[in-house]
């Protein structure tokens, strides 16, 4: 499966930290190609590049103009994550396994990407963070394999303990 994120409506000084969150979690759960619309943040940019070169994997982060035309332009799947959604325990195993665009919302989303997408999908109807949103899907879609992604690219690799933190510095470490 290929699945791309879309941050929708960036605005750098309010969503700085949870768009890089988004893609800091897209990543981590085997996701390769995050792009974002609204304003150019190349802070978002290298924040995510470095991420991926310490610890591993391809993901990229990139920057659309257009948000509409890139959704009008996919070949393949298009889940909206909203809270306005069908229930994603009821939704997510009918989710297309190729080519899969999943929208995150930021700022106020235009009605048309509602009727772009696929699939609107909500994980309450509360209101609630588009990274647990995403977490959730990712993980109901993807099933365990989203909680054992590992990079041979890995610089860096976090050892699980129980107490503290331990990160292992060898060079091709697996995460």
């Amino acid at each position: 499966m290929t699945v791309t994120i879309l941050r929708l409506g960036h605005r750098v000084f309010r969503d700085q930290r949870m768009s890089t969150h988004v893609f800091l979690v897209a990543r981590a759960m085997g996701v390769v190609n995050g792009f974002y619309s609204g304003e150019r943040d190349t802070g978002l940019e290298q924040s995510t590049k470095r991420i991926a070169t310490e610890f591993g994997g391809t993901f990229t982060v990139e920057h659309v103009k257009n948000p509409i035309r890139f959704i009008k332009d996919w070949k393949g799947e298009i889940v909206h994550l909203t809270v306005y959604g069908l229930p994603v325990e009821q939704v997510a195993k009918t989710v297309s396994t190729k080519d899969l665009l999943v929208v995150v919302g930021g700022e106020k989303v235009q009605p048309e990407v509602y009727q772009l997408a696929t699939k609107n999908i909500a994980v309450t109807s509360q209101p609630h963070s588009e990274v647990g949103a995403l977490s959730l899907f990712l993980y109901l879609t993807l099933g365990k394999r989203s909680l054992q992604t590992s990079f041979s690219n890995a610089k860096r690799k976090i050892i699980p303990q129980e107490r503290g933190k331990k990160i292992d510095h060898d060079k091709g470490a697996r995460v």
